[in-house]
């Protein structure tokens, strides 16, 4: 039996729920599968079709940690469990010392979570909490580097990327409904990523704004949404791009993956905004998987995610100049086929039948 204690789980949408997910599911192929996670609004019809075991927590948040503590516990007395795996540092830090004791214990990082100023009360309380773990699991060599610097033992910390359960069967329909937005356009540019300064979708909209003289069929597509919506359809509309940039605030999971499979760049040069910074970017794996080669940020974890010059490059996201000359580089004599050919190979590496593996291991 294998215990999983996450605050990030769907039908709530993001990477880490993405992640816990698919860790979940992996996880079930080798042994049955309890879950605890929050909960939220829309839960009780996606347990019902889902065949993992689920209990959620509800109440006030102070109060859900002791609670959900206090049932993990009562649930390891009461059962042979092999491990227990925690989404976050907080997940962790009301757990019970017995509890771990003599069970196997993961707490995954990620990297703004733990980007905390040594000496600060949440520092201390992030250490602490990771500390009563038996292995710290960082998504990236940057992840591992900054938790060090932070405080954390390196004897503690193993690196295993997220796992990618792409890709998947694409429906005619939505398939029709990607190439009709892509039409005749080339470049065919896409991000998947929540609409923060951080991702640095600005510098995008500016850059294709640069790229138009050059490619005169360009298109942008980008899916999500978030804070930075407002700005971007004004930016949008100062800069003329009506029919260069589509933004996608909402699409079915089927369609997004239609549209990384139609697209030929990924990208996302992501930078640091303040703690926020970015760990990994599994999004770059996931358009991978559809022969979709990618450009990423320097700064955080993506060199990770992206090999580069044989999958795609990195840039500096703040330096429009940088990554203008990094798309041109990317479809300078059709080198995106390339680069698109690759990435599916490496994208192989990250299938959650093998990524399961090095937790098996440790375990």
């Amino acid at each position: 039996m294998f215990v999983v204690s996450t605050r990030n789980f769907p039908p709530d949408i993001g990477g880490i729920q993405n992640l816990m997910e698919g860790l979940s599911l992996a996880l079930k192929k080798h042994g049955p599968v309890k879950i605890f996670a929050e909960k939220h609004p829309n839960d009780e019809n996606y347990d019902r079709k889902s065949n993992l075991d689920i209990t959620r927590i509800s109440g006030f948040k102070f109060f859900r940690k002791y609670r959900k503590a206090n049932l993990i516990k009562e649930f390891t007395v009461n059962n042979s469990v092999r491990a227990l795996f925690f989404d976050h540092w907080k997940s962790i830090e009301k757990i019970d010392y017995k509890v771990l004791k003599n069970i196997p214990s993961f707490c995954l990082i990620h990297s703004k979570e733990i980007n905390h100023d040594k000496g600060t009360l949440l520092n201390k309380r992030m250490l602490n909490a990771l500390n009563k773990s038996s292995f710290v699991i960082a998504n990236s060599e940057f992840t591992k580097n900054l938790v060090i610097s932070k405080g954390l033992q390196n004897s503690k910390i193993k690196i295993i990327h997220p796992g990618c359960n792409y890709p998947i069967k694409i429906g005619i329909k939505d398939m029709d409904l990607a190439k009709e937005l892509y039409r005749n356009c080339f470049p065919r540019i896409i991000t998947v990523a929540r609409l923060d300064k951080r991702k640095s979708h600005r510098n995008i909209l500016m850059t294709i704004k640069n790229l138009k003289p050059r490619y005169p069929k360009i298109k942008y597509v980008s899916i999500g949404t978030g804070e930075e919506m407002e700005n971007l359809k004004n930016l949008k509309n100062e800069l003329g791009l009506g029919n260069e940039v589509t933004l996608l605030e909402k699409s079915t999971e089927q369609l997004k993956v239609a549209l990384l499979d139609q697209s030929d760049l990924f990208l996302m040069p992501s930078i640091i905004h303040k703690k926020s910074v970015e760990g990994f970017g599994i999004s770059f794996i996931e358009a991978a998987s559809y022969g979709t080669g990618s450009i990423g940020g320097k700064a955080g974890g993506a060199s990770d995610a992206i090999k580069e010059g044989e999958t795609g490059y990195l840039c500096d996201g703040e330096d429009l100049n940088n990554i203008y000359e990094s798309i041109v580089k990317f479809y300078d004599n059709d080198n995106f086929k390339n680069l698109g050919d690759n990435a599916i190979k490496f994208s192989k590496n990250f299938q959650w039948e093998k990524i399961i593996k090095k937790y098996l291991k440790l375990v």
